[in-house]
């Protein structure tokens, strides 16, 4: 059910972990230990006052942003499509914040606007050259044959804005096609999948634990997309870490035996581990998933975005909220999914804000 604490805590949490993971992102973990210590980075490293935010949760704000600009035109102006063209759109826009340009001459979401998401983050190039083609690639017809994490690191959102739907095929489906636009290979794209279910099931009644929550999505994606070979290998890995969270073993030493986060499975491999390994305790699990060699920032937003998602933003402790950038662009997307479009064309009720973000900032250029 529909739970504004859940999506808050699942956005601002992903945050809080992208922040965390930022400043260690591709160090070894060596280089981790002499800078912050031989327990790694705990708290954040601020620049200005500030714990900045990487491209991760940029692109998760985008795919807000194009979910409820296609909300909005459909009920406003009886004009839909395909909900992963919404978001291709949305990321158009994110690509124009990174470079300058955008393969088309239109804006579509308000988000373009706020001049601090124009900061460059080290974005991924596989996002950028896809996205720079023109192309929207999609599962049938793949852009690339990449793996890597950037698909599953950004699609949120669509489990929390579909939570009450009830077809979970269909919506666990679309963050595969959110992730193909960018990444054709399938394990670039059936984690991001799996991660939509487990976010859309932690919002889901009937769920004592959250590993109930972990294990009733990995049979699903099984069953689902059973017909890929690489998903067997998926599937193993996910199961692996799972096991891995029973044991009394050292975190990075588990962590190790996953991966380093620089591809999809792995990011959601280890993520599952340490959401398992801590999961009534966010910050205990937050500072697991980032101290590791490999792409910290990426495992920990994804930890950060099942935890939330889990535990609801009071679970979240007060110093991770405290100087995270642009929480206040997080908090109003994030009640925004919520809410969603009151609006119709065929009601006289008009929410000039609403209006002010998802019509009036979607025009030609």
């Amino acid at each position: 059910m529909k739970d504004l604490s859940k999506y808050l805590g699942c956005l601002i949490g992903g945050a809080a972990g992208d922040a965390m993971g930022y400043a260690v992102e591709f160090s070894d973990i060596d280089e981790i230990r002499r800078t912050y210590g031989e327990k790694g980075i705990r708290r954040y490293a601020l620049a200005s006052g500030k714990a900045l935010i990487s491209d991760d949760t940029q692109m998760t704000l985008f795919t807000a942003n194009g979910l409820l600009f296609g909300k909005t035109r459909a009920r406003m102006r009886s004009i839909s499509g395909p909900v992963e063209g919404d978001i291709h759109c949305a990321y158009l826009d994110w690509l124009y914040t990174q470079t300058g340009e955008s393969p088309r001459n239109h804006q579509y979401t308000w988000l373009r606007n706020v001049k601090r998401l124009n900061a460059q983050r080290a974005p991924g190039n596989t996002c950028l050259s896809a996205l720079s083609s023109g192309k929207c690639g999609t599962i049938e017809e793949p852009i690339n044959n990449s793996k890597g994490c950037g698909g599953v690191m950004r699609v949120a959102p669509i489990g929390l804005y579909f939570c009450e739907h009830d077809d979970e095929a269909y919506v666990t489906q679309l963050g595969a096609k959110a992730a193909a636009i960018t990444h054709g290979h399938p394990l670039g794209f059936i984690p991001a999948a799996t991660l939509v279910g487990i976010i859309y099931n932690c919002l889901k009644d009937g769920f004592n634990s959250l590993k109930e929550v972990i294990e009733h999505c990995i049979r699903f994606t099984e069953n689902l997309y059973g017909r890929y070979p690489e998903t067997g290998y998926l599937i193993q890995l996910l199961k692996k870490s799972v096991e891995l969270s029973e044991t009394e073993n050292p975190d990075l030493s588990n962590i190790q035996q996953l991966g380093e986060g620089r591809v999809a499975e792995e990011t959601l491999a280890i993520a599952v581990y340490c959401s398992l390994k801590y999961p009534d305790d966010f910050e205990k699990a937050v500072i697991a998933s980032v101290n590791h060699s490999g792409d910290s920032d990426s495992t920990g937003a994804v930890t950060g975005n099942i935890l939330g998602a889990w535990l609801g933003i009071e679970a979240i402790p007060q110093h991770f909220k405290d100087g995270l950038e642009l929480i206040d662009v997080i908090e109003e997307i994030a009640k925004d999914l919520y809410y969603d479009c009151q609006m119709s064309e065929y009601s006289d009720f008009r929410d000039e804000v609403w209006e002010s973000k998802y019509i009036d900032m979607t025009f030609a250029l």
